[in-house]
């Protein structure tokens, strides 16, 4: 039954997750943490975390954590298939339909549309986060983050990766003291 409900995980944000990994994070979410209560949010949040500081689709990344942490490899192996199944089978079966009308208005106008639904989407799943980290480290540690990162991130131009990997340090270091 683990298998299924992994391949259904996941079947349904490669169906719906247009745009790639963004749009992909708070359907995963809602799956992974809401539906089947396989992590918490802040589970979720770190996992999203280090997938970001790794190189590659994050979508991917994701399923194969989640699909090994709750089924071993055949998980992992069948929640990528399912990331990734919907989008290799539509692109093998209507490549030539899309590369005809890739300057479509319509197809242009479709991806106006959903740029914003999914820019929503991701500052709610945020604002979640955001409440989990106050909940379990407290408003001071989680503004040091969010004051600390944004500097890092706009002011000296610290590659993201590298700002997370400094978050984590962070974390390690206060959850001793």
């Amino acid at each position: 039954m683990i298998y299924w409900e992994l391949f259904i995980a996941f079947l349904i944000p490669g169906i719906l997750g247009y745009g790639g990994g963004p749009a992909a994070i708070p359907l995963v979410q809602v799956e992974v943490v809401e539906r089947y209560g396989w992590m918490t949010n802040a589970e979720f949040s770190e996992m999203v975390a280090a997938a970001n500081a790794l190189p590659g689709p994050i979508a991917t990344k994701m399923a194969g954590f989640v699909g090994y942490d709750q089924a071993g490899v055949l998980g992992a192996l069948i929640a990528l298939f399912a990331a990734v199944g919907p989008s290799l089978l539509m692109m093998i079966l209507l490549l030539n339909l899309i590369w005809k009308h890739k300057e479509s208005v319509y197809v242009k106008s479709l991806t106006r549309w959903i740029r914003p639904i999914i820019a929503v989407l991701l500052v709610v799943m945020t604002y979640d986060f955001l409440g989990d980290s106050f909940d379990m480290n407290g408003i001071w540690v989680t503004l040091i983050l969010l004051v600390g990162s944004y500097f890092l991130l706009e002011r000296v131009k610290l590659h993201p990766a590298l700002v997370i990997l400094l978050a984590l340090g962070f974390g390690a270091v206060t959850t001793y003291i």
